[in-house]
């Protein structure tokens, strides 16, 4: 508890060190969670930053800075900073940096720094079931980034095209590694992993049209010292020509004069094809995106075209002195289980695309124990102990056909929010009656087989404020199918905004 009372006061400290600052905006909250097991509810945990507990009851208290660009920018030159900690006290204690960075604007251009809340791709971001790359389930990793955050409207074309993107580098940590170098006398279990990404969206319309259309994509990858990974006379590629190899996908292995490295791309690379189209109608607005996901390279050959997250987003824009407004509306559907590895799928030299899992880092798409995209799919330490699971996999349920429905509204002087998601789950490939593909090979499971099993997960949410920047939120949720263990949950915050 001394530590709690240290991280309070810093918190308080540090605030209030900013309040003669102009656009700062700052709060403290405070939390409490029951639950009826040991687990924290689907909705409850799912897409929070990697900031709420996954299991048991806790008590948490976060604080809150951010100082914003000024909103008329009209400055060539302004600079912003954010901040949120949140400390857990349960059945262990923890304290979180869920944010921490620093911002700089000129012109059209930002350089951010430090962790962030970052959701990827095309989609709604508010009620969305997440996206693929990156839908803020875990942590943000800690980067350094060049972006132009907001779309620019090129002065040609009388404004008919924008575009926005970023280029960043970043640091995960210490990962283990799963990979075996046949041949090596050398190799070590674990290694500094990196962070690449960069994104690139367009954007056709002008902003006074009813329609305007999107698209783009974003590509992530984890990568490493492949020098000090390999065995000396293995790996003969420069940090520079690892670094080329790695921002452009370009694959590297035996034919390019390593020995005894089988042909891939350089660390574990995956990402989204988006495409996006809004409708601005009288009273509603209309924005429906569709995600493609590549991982190992079947979406080059369309070998698995039918994976994807398909959404629509309905925003009233109509205001109403109603008793019971609705403000949002949001349907996905998600499905991830062909992978171009089902028998009658298109034959790719890589074989199925096992999402999130990754044969060199043993962790997959992971960032502190927590997925980074999607939340349907799930991690062994999130699902029941009695699903089979092969043990080279982190995520052991990859394979999801999932229906998920969002509503916002209010009611009265109470805001509400709304979620529903349903799905059927089938494992991976490595537990499947198909086994695994490489090529024309396949691999029966040796693991046992994954049932389809259903799950269905809730959430409500209702707010309102208070008096003097006082407010109160009751959240509540539960989890019912063979998925995840049944259980349910309440979250009770009390906050004050300054």
């Amino acid at each position: 508890m001394p530590k709690f009372y240290f991280i309070l006061l810093f918190s308080l400290s540090f605030i209030s060190g900013f309040g003669q600052i102009r656009n700062v905006h700052y709060g403290l909250e405070g939390q409490g969670i029951v639950t009826t097991s040991g687990q924290v509810p689907f909705w409850l945990r799912s897409n929070q930053f990697g900031s709420v507990p996954l299991s048991g009851p806790s008590v948490s208290f976060i604080s809150r800075l951010r100082k914003d660009y000024d909103s008329t920018q009209t400055k060539l030159f302004d600079w912003g900073v954010g901040y949120e900690g949140r400390v857990n006290v349960g059945k262990t204690s923890q304290f979180l940096l869920v944010e921490g960075y620093g911002k700089a604007r000129l012109g059209i251009f930002e350089l951010k720094a430090g962790r962030a809340k970052e959701i990827m791709g095309l989609v709604d971001t508010t009620l969305s079931s997440g996206a693929f790359a990156i839908s803020g389930n875990a942590l943000g990793i800690p980067k350094v980034q060049l972006a132009i955050p907001g779309f620019y409207t090129l002065p040609i074309f009388k404004g008919m095209f924008a575009f926005k993107g970023n280029f960043a580098h970043g640091w995960v940590g210490q990962l283990p590694l799963g990979i075996y170098n046949i041949g090596s006398t050398k190799r070590v279990d674990q290694d500094y992993v990196y962070f690449h990404q960069k994104s690139l969206y367009g954007k056709f319309g002008r902003n006074e049209w009813k329609i305007r259309i999107y698209g783009g994509f974003n590509h992530q990858v984890f990568w490493g010292d492949y020098r000090r990974i390999y065995a000396p006379g293995h790996f003969n590629l420069t940090p520079l020509q690892a670094y080329f190899y790695v921002i452009t996908g370009k694959a590297y292995g035996a034919e390019d004069g390593a020995r005894y490295i089988e042909r891939s791309k350089l660390g574990n690379q995956l990402g989204s094809i988006d495409l996006g189209l809004e409708y601005d109608m009288q009273d509603i607005k209309v924005f429906a995106y569709r995600q493609s996901f590549y991982d190992v390279g079947a979406l080059y050959y369309l070998a698995n075209i039918m994976d994807g997250l398909n959404g629509i987003s309905l925003i009233n824009k109509k205001n109403s002195d109603k008793i019971v407004q609705w403000r949002k509306v949001v349907l996905e559907l998600l499905y991830t289980k062909n992978q171009a590895g089902e028998t009658w799928s298109k034959i790719t030299p890589s074989g199925d695309e096992d999402y999130y899992n990754n044969y060199f880092y043993s962790t997959g798409w992971s960032y502190k124990g927590l997925g980074i995209g999607t939340p349907f799919l799930s991690t062994k330490a999130s699902t029941r102990k009695n699903l089979p699971s092969d043990p080279v996999d982190y995520f052991n349920n990859n394979r999801v056909l999932a229906f998920h429905v969002g509503l916002q509204g209010q009611v009265k002087a109470w805001r509400f929010v709304a979620k529903s998601s349903y799905s059927k789950n089938y494992g991976t490939f490595g537990t499947s009656i198909s086994g695994r593909s490489r090529g024309k090979l396949r691999f029966p499971p040796q693991n046992g087989i994954f049932p389809e099993v259903n799950q269905f997960s809730a959430y409500l949410e209702g707010s309102r404020d208070l008096t003097r920047g006082y407010s109160i939120s009751f959240l509540t949720a539960f989890d019912s199918g063979k998925l995840l263990y049944d259980t349910g949950g309440l979250i009770v915050k009390f906050s004050k905004k300054w």
